[in-house]
């Protein structure tokens, strides 16, 4: 009887061990759970980059993997922020070049042709270059000087103009809608994948500059309240003087700026900023060399070797083939030709048609 009442003593007891162990394993389950979530809401959640870019991108995966790489510090590659400098060309680049040409050129053409102010007063050189921007419109071919040439037209047409007078006009033309597209203006033609770029390479500390062969002071005007953010102290392209309104013939050395002066287009072109020259305005103007660029062209072409030469960091180049003929005005010859030539060079293309979710937006389409 008494070895009966012992050995039901010994099972309460276990059974109460057992439950106690029970209780503790519980516990510290239910807290290991609970560390864990505290630590997946402390940990940040990632943010999808360049949403607008297909998976498959070849580009796309390139240039997110070089980002992770310069950032991080303990990578052979890192970069740091005041060395992080990204070009990017202008028309083709980042915005419509084809509609039916350059902006610069579409803006000369209206200001001689089609400007009610303007049209009568335009000068015979003015009429004789704005026809010939007409002929490359219909026909898409030029004469070689045509570059050079509207450079100087383009100086000349806007003459005596202040740089807020000038932004103005240009914002009036942007305002127009966009000739070969439905739903978009002139102004808005912006390839939204590219401004995702650009975007993505400021959130990780990159100063963006644009180095473009239109004028300095269009490109300005075209960027103002647009998609892109970019500064104009980060805007570079072709050059026509300044002075002051009673300056005359009197040099800049001779002449003292005074409280009734204010800075006006002098009508005098100065450079045209495409190949070569693209190279020495980056030295002269942003000091040092890049580590990114961006181009569409083979006027392109030197500021990408540029930029991936003896660089002493990882430096990468980017072509646009525009080779998108439903939701673009591509040209499939020209951009077989641009791939080639980044497989030949080792810059890495991308594909309007194959990279892109979109160009322009929803809601926009070619007419």
């Amino acid at each position: 009887m008494e070895n009966s009442k012992n050995r039901s003593i010994v099972w309460k007891i276990i059974s109460l061990i057992l439950a106690i162990a029970l209780i503790a394993v519980s516990t510290c389950f239910a807290i290991h759970l609970k560390g864990e979530k505290a630590e997946e809401a402390e940990k940040p959640q990632e943010t999808p980059v360049l949403t607008l870019w297909n998976d498959r991108a070849v580009a796309k995966s390139e240039l997110i993997n070089y980002i992770e790489a310069i950032t991080d510090e303990g990578s052979a590659d890192y970069i740091p922020p005041e060395d992080r400098i990204a070009v990017f060309d202008l028309d083709g680049t980042l915005v419509c070049e084809t509609d039916p040409v350059y902006f610069d050129h579409c803006l000369l053409k209206y200001r001689v042709l089609d400007d009610p102010d303007y049209k009568d007063k335009a000068s015979d050189f003015e009429k004789e270059v704005a026809a010939q921007v007409v002929e490359y419109m219909k026909t898409g071919s030029s004469p070689s000087t045509l570059m050079e040439d509207h450079g100087r037209a383009v100086a000349s047409a806007f003459s005596g103009m202040t740089i807020d007078e000038f932004e103005d006009y240009i914002a009036e033309f942007k305002k127009l809608p966009a000739p070969g597209y439905n739903g978009m203006t002139i102004g808005e033609a912006f390839y939204k994948p590219m401004v995702e770029v650009v975007e993505y390479l400021q959130a990780n500390d990159f100063k963006v500059y644009i180095v473009s062969g239109t004028d300095r002071f269009i490109v300005r005007g075209l960027v103002k309240d647009s998609a892109l953010n970019i500064p104009d102290s980060q805007i570079i392209g072709s050059d026509e003087s300044l002075a002051a309104p009673d300056q005359g013939d009197t040099d800049g050395i001779d002449y003292v700026f005074d409280d009734d002066d204010q800075l006006v287009l002098s009508g005098n072109f100065i450079i045209k900023n495409l190949d070569m020259n693209k190279v020495t305005v980056i030295m002269q103007e942003i000091g040092q060399q890049p580590v990114l660029s961006f181009g569409n062209s083979s006027s392109d072409s030197s500021m990408a070797e540029y930029v991936t030469t003896n660089n002493k960091y990882k430096s990468l180049a980017f072509m646009l083939c525009c080779d998108d003929t439903e939701r673009e005005n591509g040209n499939p010859e020209k951009a077989k030709k641009m791939a080639n030539s980044c497989t030949e060079n080792g810059w890495t293309a991308i594909s309007m048609k194959n990279d892109w979710k979109t160009i322009y937006g929803e809601g926009v389409t070619r007419k």
